[in-house]
């Protein structure tokens, strides 16, 4: 842990998880929820699978109906939907322990700090502005863009958040809490930190061969030498 926090120069963190619950309030399955049914009223039911019609997750529903190619209003539709349901979360959303300190502590410890996520950036944003985090990243959120295929587990988010910073992957950090994040990290050549909530998200990053897994942020911070933590010194 200390060893991939002191090597880091800069440190990637996927938003919804490692920085806050977003739809903490309004759950990620009801949003799922309405762009099915605004699939319907787009008359692309047909392009339900039986495994969308079930599925909790907003992002696959967008990612599986863009990559059967519906006509792109369609799509952008979609997008559009999801895009206001999680700039609506990010006036809600809860925030992850120990989140804010880490940004705060690795940032004025001289460690550029950035956002790369599936999210809308402008959702980040509002929800940033909102904790008053926004001076820590100096602009650097990078978020789903209007192609859809390059949503990660694609690097793209993750390169386009090294090019901001101008590190090298190898001394860069990417926390995240999915197997798409890990899978981004990865191909960008950038080290990973899972952050797991229970015993099968910690056991699925280690299949996937994560070699470190937290819990808490608690002890990332402890890693940084923040007093909210456990360590004794700085690194």
């Amino acid at each position: 842990m200390r060893g991939l926090i002191s090597n880091a120069h800069c440190v990637l963190f996927d938003f919804d998880g490692p920085v806050c619950q977003l739809f903490a309030v309004r759950s990620a399955e009801s949003v799922a929820v309405r762009l099915r049914s605004l699939v319907g009223e787009l008359a692309l039911t047909p392009l339900l699978t039986a495994e969308l019609r079930a599925s909790r997750d907003p992002h696959r529903v967008l990612r599986e109906i863009a990559r059967q190619r519906p006509h792109r209003g369609a799509v952008d539709r979609l997008e559009a939907a999801l895009t206001q349901e999680e700039i609506s979360a990010a006036g809600s959303a809860r925030p992850t322990p120990y989140a804010a300190a880490l940004i705060a502590a690795l940032a004025t410890r001289g460690r550029q700090v950035a956002i790369a996520t599936n999210n809308s950036p402008l959702a980040a944003l509002r929800y940033l502005e909102r904790q008053r985090l926004t001076g820590f990243l100096g602009g650097r959120v990078f978020g789903r863009t209007a192609d859809l295929a390059r949503l990660k587990p694609h690097p793209d988010s993750v390169l386009r958040a090294l090019a901001a910073t101008g590190v090298s992957p190898a001394r860069s950090l990417m926390i995240g809490d999915s197997l798409a994040d890990h899978g981004a990290a990865t191909a960008a050549g950038v080290p990973f930190l899972g952050y797991a909530l229970d015993d099968a998200g910690e056991d699925a990053f280690r299949a996937a061969g994560a070699e470190c897994v937290v819990r808490s942020l608690q002890c990332v911070l402890a890693a940084v030498g923040h007093p909210d933590g456990s360590a004794d010194a700085p690194f």
